[in-house]
């Protein structure tokens, strides 16, 4: 007998009556058959629903906006020594110019990492692209001040704007969380290493090449602009980046926050087939055990239809209720404590070991490649380093599109990070190793080139990294609405370990070669032992995914 809805039964329409009096009531051959409301698919399931294709559109606006931050942070590393000596801040002393710059490359990361939680919090409540845009905005005005600055502490301050005002880059994290599900976020979050290392390739090489312009093309030598304010150029041109960035997002990027989306279209929002988006849907209909459609659910008395067959035939069609979350996940009020759990903290944890040790290793390697080789270094000119670097860059991307999504499909995200973070081991132990076959040869050699091509094909696979710690924090997330301050919080940690980590490597390396500490090598085997800290914390990690079904 198909079901039949408490309203057509006389005698039935009181709430004190559940699903279990109707049990009582009727026949054994009459009874309402219960039915589970359906949750989160079963492991396994989700290998059988066909994969969304991105939204190319949006997908291009939202990396375009995110190369801000690499581009912007970088630019000033090939000119920035210089640039400080020329304020007159070192009284005429060079050796006191790496302080002097050691804190204008830190104070970025470090106002960075102060505002970038407000930032998140901020796109909980108003949307991500007004923060998108007020923060691109400001960037492009505080890079054309830091270009004009003469004076060091204007350059400081220009510096601790550029930084608060990207800490809007959690956000597009988030947004990239809003615009893929569970079917082709892998594929949508390999993209973001590759950007990162577009624009850390592509910042240097601006700084290098368009400073001091009034010194290298004819052009430029008869303005006294360009003679007076030398490193203008390079920062015009990353704040046009931004300022291209601010236009693309104010035509063509869509609103992802739910609750902003959902007060624009007048209507709810649709029905979605991705388990997380609709585990995360507000205010889900109240679950009663044994219910299955609407009419189903004991409420108030109605008034009897002249139908009873036709009102047991409509109630015998099931209405299917939207998943609902778990109690803890209930989005109704989102603060810092919501998201103050293992499967939020665990992967912030590890978000922070990988910034912290890959920053040092970005710190190291310009200043071991650059060193002479009487000193333990490679002796090798700006022009070989940008090459290197940018060669491996690329390389790094290109592997990240094309070997993620696939690799994060047939391994997993732990097994994935857990072989991408081993890498780093390889490129810390490469420099010594490096500089040992180097010094011993008395030349740079093919043995030299071959480890360098080792490591930067370590540091290749180590972008894969990147890619899954993304996926762990935003699928940690509690609900839809702490999903900007989740990635908020994950970035107030990266930023924070990026401000100390030029300042601990580059120290460390000069301390290790001033008093010659493990023959100069001591700066490489404290960060494999930082490293193989961060090896241990990812034991913390939950073995899959919510997403992942079982391998």
């Amino acid at each position: 007998m198909t079901d039949v809805a408490p309203e057509c039964l006389p005698g039935l329409q009181h709430p004190q009556y559940s699903s279990t009096h109707l049990h009582d009531v009727l026949s054994p051959s009459e009874s309402i058959q219960p039915t589970t409301i359906p949750g989160p698919p079963p492991p396994g399931a989700d290998e059988k629903v066909e994969e969304t294709p991105l939204p190319k559109l949006q997908l291009f606006i939202l990396l375009y906006l995110q190369l801000a931050e690499p581009i912007t942070s970088t630019v000033i590393y090939p000119f920035v020594n210089q640039l400080v000596r020329e304020t007159g801040v070192t009284g005429g002393d060079e050796r006191k110019t790496g302080y002097f710059a050691g804190l204008i490359e830190s104070c970025f990361y470090a106002v960075e990492a102060i505002c970038v939680l407000q930032w998140g919090r901020a796109s909980d409540r108003i949307g991500r692209k007004p923060v998108l845009l007020g923060g691109l905005l400001g960037l492009t005005l505080s890079m054309i001040g830091f270009g004009l600055s003469r004076q060091y502490w204007a350059l400081v301050l220009s510096r601790c704007a550029e930084g608060a005002l990207n800490g809007n880059i959690g956000v597009t994290k988030s947004m990239m969380a809003e615009i893929t599900d569970h079917t082709n976020r892998a594929r949508g979050f390999a993209f973001l290493p590759m950007i990162w290392a577009v624009g850390g390739t592509l910042g240097p090489v601006i700084g290098g090449v368009f400073a001091r312009p009034a010194d290298r093309w004819p052009v430029f030598r008869g303005s006294a602009f360009w003679t007076t304010y030398r490193y203008f150029l390079p920062c015009v041109i990353a704040a046009c980046i931004s300022i291209s960035a601010f236009l693309f997002a104010l035509i063509g990027l869509k609103e992802t926050l739910p609750s902003v989306t959902r007060q624009q279209a007048g209507s709810s929002s649709l029905p979605t087939k991705d388990v997380e988006k609709r585990r995360a849907r507000p205010d889900p209909p109240e679950p009663f055990q044994g219910a299955v459609t609407e009419e189903a659910r004991p409420g108030p008395s109605r008034t009897p239809t002249a139908d009873p067959l036709k009102d047991t035939k409509e109630a015998a069609t099931p209405v299917i209720a939207e998943v609902v979350a778990p109690a803890e996940e209930d989005d109704s009020a989102v603060s810092l404590r919501t998201i103050l759990i293992p499967r939020v903290l665990y992967p912030i944890v590890n978000y922070g070991f990988v910034a912290l040790i890959d920053q040092a290793a970005t710190v190291l390697v310009p200043l071991m490649y650059s060193t002479s080789l009487d000193l333990g270094g490679l002796g090798f000119d700006p022009f070989t380093i940008g090459l290197v670097q940018g060669v491996g860059g690329f390389a790094g991307g290109v592997t990240q599109i094309f070997t993620f999504p696939y690799l994060h499909r047939r391994f997993g995200a732990k097994r994935l990070y857990v072989c991408a973070y081993v890498m780093y081991f390889v490129i810390f132990a490469s420099f010594p190793l490096n500089s040992f076959v180097t010094r011993r040869a008395g030349r740079v050699g093919a043995a030299t080139w071959v480890l360098v091509a080792v490591q930067w094909s370590a540091y290749v696979v180590s972008y894969m990294s990147w890619g899954c710690i993304f996926l762990y924090i935003s699928d940690g997330a509690p609900n839809q609405k702490a999903l900007g301050l989740t990635n908020g919080l994950a970035q107030t940690t990266a930023s924070t370990v990026r401000a100390i980590a030029p300042s601990l490597a580059s120290s460390l390396f000069s301390l290790s070669l001033e008093r010659h500490l493990a023959n100069g090598t001591l700066v490489y085997w404290v960060l494999c032992g930082i490293t193989l800290a961060g090896l241990i914390a990812t034991r913390w990690l939950p073995a899959r995914l919510r997403t992942e079904g079982s391998r």
